[in-house]
């Protein structure tokens, strides 16, 4: 399956440099390739997930070359879609690209730690709400005991 995975991904980087090769002198605007970015960035991603998540002998020869020179590839491929980018689209639109999608990815992955926070939080009231109201009745039936005994006892 993460050979499958690799395969994928850098068959998704092939098809995004195609499709940015076959417009980039045509677009008006980088919107016209943002889909081909994403896709050649979402191959590099799928291919390097699914070679840290290796489960075959991660002392082979073939899988260590395999790795290394399907990463080299993919990199190839960004460096080249880089260079046509800039070329295209001016210096440091490459850059700009990838700068900010690392600021998105980073805000994702900060407002989910805080909704994690924020729902461990509320579980924890949650849990000290309850707790409190346990120890209110337990005083309450305590109560209602002795007072049941008291009355009993002094009608005797």
């Amino acid at each position: 399956m993460v050979v499958a995975e690799t395969l994928a991904g850098i068959a998704l980087v092939k098809s995004a440099v195609e499709g940015i090769k076959s417009t980039i002198a045509t677009a008006n605007d980088i919107g016209d390739i943002a889909g081909h970015v994403d896709k050649l960035l979402q191959g590099r991603d799928q291919a390097n997930k699914a070679k840290r998540e290796a489960s075959t002998d991660p002392f082979s020869i073939k899988n260590i070359a395999e790795e290394t020179i399907n990463a080299k590839l993919a990199e190839e491929h960004l460096d080249e879609m880089r260079q046509l980018i800039d070329a295209r689209f001016g210096w440091g639109t490459w850059q700009g690209i990838i700068a900010e999608r690392a600021r998105r990815i980073h805000e994702a992955k900060e407002a989910e730690k805080a909704l994690r926070r924020k729902k461990m939080k509320e579980h924890d009231e949650m849990v000290e709400t309850v707790t409190i109201g346990g120890t209110v009745i337990i005083g309450i039936v305590a109560v209602l005991v002795a007072v049941y005994f008291f009355f009993r006892s002094m009608f005797r």
